[in-house]
């Protein structure tokens, strides 16, 4: 899917199990990604479920949050809402965007999608969120630079997939 002269592209953090977190937040404690997901998506539109949202408790700088909820009424300072994700796309229309969560949302996102950045963390967590599991047939990863946190000592790498 893309926007009229952008595109959107899914960010996200997983586990070995393509865990995404356990009730609304994040099983693990990575400053690195937290810098690189900064470093990617500042200065574009983010688009998030309503859940990921919350989780985050506030709009992120620097960003042009969209969230995307079937409650018609919901409403957040800073925020933008949108029904559904294609009329989040919509709203960013014109300029690259990334998809931040939920699990929903992702799923919904993963086949419209023509690149995904995602930090694979090595180690397994207790999730109740997952990422869904990409086919390898219609995704070929094109860069991967690995890495062993500083703080907390996590192998994790920031692998870059592309639609084939």
């Amino acid at each position: 899917m893309t926007t009229a002269s952008g595109s959107l592209t899914i960010v996200v953090a997983t586990e070995l199990n393509n865990g995404i977190g356990i009730r609304n937040t994040l099983p693990w404690h990575l400053p690195e990604d937290l810098a690189h997901f900064k470093r990617t998506t500042s200065g574009h539109a983010i688009l998030m479920g309503r859940k990921t949202f919350e989780s985050i408790g506030r709009p992120l700088p620097n960003r042009r949050n969209i969230v995307i909820t079937r409650n018609a009424g919901w409403q957040h300072a800073g925020v933008e809402t949108a029904a559904s994700l294609q009329d989040a796309a919509a709203l960013a229309q014109g300029a690259p965007a990334f998809i931040i969560g939920g699990a929903q949302i992702y799923a919904e996102a993963l086949p419209l999608v023509d690149r995904l950045i995602i930090t694979r963390i090595h180690q397994a967590f207790d999730c109740d969120a997952f990422f869904p599991a990409l086919d390898t047939a219609v995704w070929q990863e094109t860069a991967r630079e690995n890495h062993r946190s500083e703080t907390s000592g996590l192998d994790y790498a920031f692998v870059t997939y592309e639609r084939r």
